[in-house]
């Protein structure tokens, strides 16, 4: 039967309702909407939902029967991570199935102390977990689970969560989910989260999100029924729905289990309903949409297909990193109950952050208030009508209207910019109760339009959102099309999104990639997902929420006072005179700051491939924490005799991002030096590009060598193979390191004591390691100081200092368009780099031949002349890989048929600038 559907969103500020008529969503909006409320957000958030849909109901005069859906938008859970409120937050168990690996960095490693200290409070280890090719790392073992259970009882912990290695690729062995039973068998009384269900691919980033989610049940299952409460109270018999991140919604007994999932909704809800309110004046193009509530003004970008723009793969909240979907979006502290006041040093006009929230009804001026807000000079500039009393605006304060627009002018259009991908004008939205604060005009927008019910289109977005499915996984491609693994997993996707009441006949394929893996052969990573309409035919059942029933009334949102002391401020860091601790010796000895900078810098030297330096950099920095003193050396001040050992990972760099390292690292190297029964002196990276460059500095910091690391390595950057090194190029291919060893970290372990060539080795060790989870450590046998200062490539660790620092000055003054130019600036100017071209990736092709990603990056120029470009650029910007690159092609775009002409050829590589006779990082 047609009914309405009823949206609410639950801001900081207002609590916004609207009555929809789904049957005209295809007509102009004063057609479907029926009635609209805004009211102030109060403390207990099922008053402010009752008071919104009691009115909208006597405002359209419909019955409540009439109702067929609820759907509500909040921020209250992500709120309580924010504000570390130990009063929502509950501490959290974590069981890893990983076998022998990820001991080193355990979880929360990488969290803020405070916020770690009040949640994670137990780890085990047992055995599980997968390889990349879904073979078991090792079974799960019941007992070793019952006997975690025991001591997690004993700490009264409830909430627990189930973590295993490669466990979304987990559709046979489902060992999260028998373990999840085990766990509820021995401890009745626990929320167990198992992590697949939260997060994809991405072991750290998937934990920290499933420990947030398992953190904040409690308090998000008391908070949905006391929704569910208020709905029954209001006599509506339809389902409760509660937005996620993504613009589609979850059935509320299911948004109970995983609350993570709406903690960016307020922003994506806006987005959906902005594009709902202009469907029939518009295109189908993007558009940047400019939220401006009560506190804060949210921009985002809705793509072309009406979904919000997502952020990268890896999201960071409250200092967190986490990769589950999130809309890209930037925030400023401009709203309508911003505090304007003028600054004590500068004399200039100042617009927020502070803001009055939801007092603002008496605390500002137009309402007889005494504090002066963004809406007082709206309202006395603008004149307008039923917001408070123009004339209680003082003289004073209106003769500075001129003055406070520039200020807001400014702020909406250096975020504009921040978030436009080209210099190309864009359609701006306004939407938000704060609408009202912005001009009509603003530089970057080829139009501005403020919609009608734009006020509440946060809440029109939650009344509208549909259902999704996404299927992220490990699939095999050998002897099947790219196509046909898409249906397969399309068809997945469809029935998840079924399976999460959707209507299959309404359910369309949003989004699909297909990623080949480096290195292995046949093994592609498949996310695909899925969106359609709910089947409100679905008969619903009574809320399946086990909450306190003594606590439904009372949820309270607002964060208790604490008798804690507020932490002290840490000082900004002074990027521009910072120096590195070089002592007389000339050893340099790295501090956290250094750390994070080179694993930047070795990020970027990867060239495109040889992963990510992450787990490595928060392993090594916790190894520091504890102890270990990192100490670098310039290559010229090895001995000739001295003894010099060589490790680094070899394989896929997608393992790296889920099984987290064992001991494979020293038990390869204790292989080689065991069998040459002497230690070696210093220790060099195979090659700094990638997460190689810091293993280097990990085996020379460990308790079993003790060290120094070469500053230097045999790349310069990150290559496909191990060969690929300056020993071979400069004494040819023979076997220059012998003996050398594999270790997979299990168990599995290879020591090969003679060989005709570099290349033939690692033919040998790729054949083994495939069979050893597509990864493995590598030390390369001895190599004297005297043949390593012919070898080396220099200074390649303050290289990447040099590159991390140049981002973090960037980052540091808001110039990320400018990162190029700063860092070509710190590795020695124009005679060491250049900028080759700037522009916009337009295509990425892959395919996979041996073992190896072969592609091609397809980029498109863009006028950046506002980024301080020397030079324009024109055409296209080719650069084919194989799994990292080095290479690019600049081609003519002439004439409209598109033909393309080959201009210039480029080497990609960075020269690494030789600093002899005075080695000294901090130069």
């Amino acid at each position: 039967m047609p009914g309405y559907a009823v949206g609410v969103d639950v801001g900081g500020t207002n609590t916004d309702g609207v009555l929809l008529d789904p049957s005209t969503t295809s007509l102009a909006s004063k057609d479907s909407i029926k009635a609209f409320f805004k009211s102030p957000t109060t403390s207990n958030p099922s008053q402010g939902i009752e008071t919104v849909i009691t009115t909208l109901l006597q405002t359209a005069k419909i019955d409540a029967k009439e109702v067929t859906s609820v759907t509500i938008g909040t921020t209250h859970f992500i709120n309580a991570v924010l504000e570390k409120d130990r009063n929502r937050l509950a501490p959290v168990a974590v069981i890893r199935l990983c076998g022998p690996f990820s001991r080193d960095v355990y979880p929360a490693i990488d969290w803020p102390a405070d916020l770690r200290d009040i949640i994670c409070q137990h780890c085990g280890f047992v055995d599980g977990g997968l390889e990349i090719d879904g073979e078991c790392i090792s079974n799960i073992d019941e007992s070793q689970v019952a006997a975690e259970c025991r001591i997690i009882k004993e700490k009264n912990i409830t909430s627990v969560v189930i973590n295993g290695i490669f466990s979304p690729s987990d559709f046979e062995h489902r060992q999260e989910e028998r373990v999840a039973e085990w766990v509820r068998k021995y401890h009745t009384e626990a929320d167990v989260v198992i992590s697949k269900e939260v997060a994809n691919l991405g072991f750290i980033e998937r934990e920290n999100a499933a420990i947030l989610n398992a953190s904040i049940l409690p308090f998000a299952k008391s908070t949905i029924h006391s929704f569910e409460h208020a709905i029954r109270r209001l006599e509506l018999h339809c389902p409760l729905f509660i937005t996620q991140n993504d613009g589609t919604i979850l059935p509320a007994q299911l948004a109970a289990r995983l609350p993570i999932r709406t903690f960016s909704s307020g922003p994506t809800n806006s987005m959906c309903g902005a594009a709902f309110l202009v469907q029939n004046q518009t295109e189908k193009e993007s558009m940047l949409v400019v939220d401006i509530g009560g506190t804060s003004t949210d921009v985002g970008m809705l793509l072309a297909n009406g979904l919000p723009r997502q952020a990268a793969a890896v999201t960071e909240i409250s200092g967190v990193r986490m990769n589950f979907s999130c809309p890209d979006v930037k925030s400023i502290g401009l709203g309508g109950g911003s505090i304007v006041r003028r600054n004590s040093t500068t004399g200039k006009l100042a617009i927020g952050p502070e803001s009055v929230g939801h007092h603002i009804q008496w605390r500002a001026l137009v309402f007889g208030g005494d504090v002066a807000t963004a809406t007082d000079y709206a309202v006395a500039s603008q004149g307008l009508a039923g917001i408070g009393d123009a004339g209680l605006v003082p003289v004073a304060v209106k003769d500075e209207i001129p003055e406070y627009t520039a200020v807001v002018t400014q702020m909406l259009e250096r975020v504009i910019d921040s978030m436009k991908t080209s210099d190309a004008d864009i359609p701006v939205l306004l939407v938000g109760g704060g609408a009202i604060l912005a001009p009509d005009t603003l530089k970057g927008a080829s139009r501005v339009v403020k919609p009608e019910y734009s006020g509440v289109a946060n809440a029109i977005g939650a009344a509208i959102a549909r259902v999704s499915g996404t299927i992220d996984t490990m699939v095999s491609t050998a002897d099947r099309t790219t196509q046909a693994v898409l249906e397969d997993i399309s068809k997945m996707a469809v029935d998840k999104a079924v399976e999460n009441g959707a209507i299959r006949e309404s359910v369309k394929i949003a989004e699909m990639d297909v990623i080949p893996l480096n290195y292995i052969a046949n093994k592609a990573r498949v996310i695909v997902k899925a969106i359609g309409d709910f089947d409100f035919s679905i008969p619903t059942t009574r809320s399946s929420i086990d909450a306190d029933e003594s606590f439904i009334e009372n949820v309270v949102v607002e964060k208790k006072p604490s008798d804690e002391p507020f932490a002290a401020e840490v000082p900004a860091l002074d990027i521009s005179s910072y120096k590195p601790t070089v002592t007389a010796k000339r050893e340099w000895i790295i501090s956290e700051v250094d750390l994070e900078w080179i694993s930047t810098g070795c990020y970027i030297l990867g060239t495109g491939g040889g992963g990510t330096p992450y787990p490595h950099f928060v392993r090594l920095r916790e190894m520091m924490r504890k102890g270990s003193v990192v100490r670098v050396i310039s290559p010229e001040d090895l001995k000739d005799s001295a003894v010099v050992a060589c490790g680094g990972g070899k394989g896929s760099p997608t393992v790296s991002i889920e099984k987290l390292p064992a001991n494979e690292q020293m038990e390869a190297q204790r292989m080689v030096y065991d069998k040459l029964g002497y230690q070696p002196d210093a220790v060099i990276a195979l090659e700094i590009g990638g997460g190689n460059g810091l293993q280097g500095m990990i085996l020379g910091a460990s308790n079993n060598l003790n060290v120094p690391t070469v500053d230097g390595d045999w790349m310069g950057r990150a290559y496909p193979v191990s060969w690929q090194i300056t020993p071979v190029v400069v004494g040819g291919d023979k076997a220059h390191f012998l003996p050398t060893a594999i270790a997979d970290g299990n168990g599995n372990n290879m020591l090969l004591l003679s060989g005709t060539s570099e290349k033939l080795i690692e033919r040998i060790f790729r054949a083994a390691l495939s069979e050893m989870g597509s990864h493995v450590a590598c030390a390369k046998g001895p190599c004297s100081g005297k043949n390593t200062k012919a070898y080396v490539i220099e200074n390649t660790i303050s290289l990447a200092w040099r590159i991390g620092r140049a981002v973090a000055l960037c980052r540091s003054k808001n110039q990320i368009d400018s990162v190029a130019d700063a860092i070509i600036e710190e590795v020695g100017g124009n005679e060491s780099a250049q900028v080759l071209f700037r522009g916009k990736i337009i295509s990425v092709e892959r395919k996979t031949v041996k073992g190896h990603v072969y592609g091609e990056v397809v980029i498109s120029a863009a006028d950046v002349s506002g980024a301080g470009a020397a030079m324009e650029f024109s055409g296209l910007l080719k650069i084919p890989f194989k799994n990292e690159n080095i290479m690019a092609s600049a081609i003519d775009v002439e004439g409209e048929g598109g033909g393309y002409r080959e201009r210039a050829g480029s080497n990609l590589r960075v020269r690494c600038v030789e600093r002899r006779g005075d080695w000294d990082p901090r130069i």
